[in-house]
């Protein structure tokens, strides 16, 4: 049975060098907060999703994305949460870290400790996807050997179709290239990452649904098992009556 963290001993971890403004009572109150609203059960669900349980509370992330709107951007706060390796300390960390102040090289470490699709997903959605390194990020990421490293790619893909209203077209064809090179990496977190980025890319708009649709009959036709899975997914899909409804809608609208 998981033993719930020990918050005494996560609230004297030593905070990071470049926490200027953030006090050791500001991370305690933050970690004490964490314990009170975890629960066992919570973390009994996480088990049976792949998340790793031995440094978690048991806290949704809905709840942590409210508590990160009320504690408002800290990123040295984001940085002290980050460095305890509590699974929701991190997690809390994607939202109240400030998206201006993220370095290309921040991204790298934290990404570098991912150990979970939750966490790598959190990241990419709420934090990653807001900063001028993302589209950089994926085309380095994508080529990883690391299965969160490169699942964080199509995530940030992914992210960006949904967030990045103002991106052209052209980023996200060069996208769907290394969607078809990572087609065949059987790694259950990656290609569903694949998947996930071919599919967001194709409801973004009708030209790059066209062009979605292109790259998921290639992918289909392949002989490998992986492959033949991320397109004929991303097919039923894309070419089902809802994502037509709304690509039409967009048409209209102009």
């Amino acid at each position: 049975m998981t033993s719930m963290p020990s918050t005494r001993r996560a609230a004297t971890t030593k905070l990071p060098a470049n926490a200027k403004n953030t006090s050791s009572a500001e991370l305690a109150t933050t970690l004490a907060w964490l314990e009170q609203n975890g629960s066992k059960k919570a973390r009994e669900g996480m088990a049976r999703y792949a998340i790793p349980t031995d440094k978690a509370f048991g806290i949704s992330v809905v709840t942590l994305r409210a508590h990160g709107k009320r504690l408002g951007r800290d990123h040295d706060l984001a940085h002290a949460l980050w460095k305890t390796g509590y699974y929701e300390a991190r997690l809390l960390a994607m939202f109240v870290a400030d998206p201006s102040r993220l370095t290309a090289n921040e991204m790298d470490r934290w990404c570098a400790e991912f150990d979970s699709w939750s966490l790598c997903d959190t990241a990419c959605l709420h934090l990653f996807d807001r900063t001028p390194h993302a589209w950089p990020k994926v085309k380095e990421w994508a080529r990883s050997s690391d299965e969160f490293v490169r699942r964080a790619a199509f995530a940030l893909v992914a992210s960006l179709a949904v967030h990045d209203k103002r991106a052209p077209d052209a980023p996200f064809r060069e996208a769907l290239v290394l969607v078809e090179r990572a087609a065949k990496d059987p790694r259950n977190f990656v290609k569903k990452a694949v998947n996930w980025a071919l599919r967001s890319i194709g409801k973004r708009n009708a030209t790059l649904h066209a062009a979605a649709i292109d790259v998921a009959e290639r992918l289909t036709a392949e002989a490998d098992p992986t492959a033949r899975w991320i397109g004929k997914d991303a097919l039923r899909e894309l070419r089902g009556d809802a994502v037509r409804r709304r690509l039409a809608k967009k048409v209209k609208a102009g």
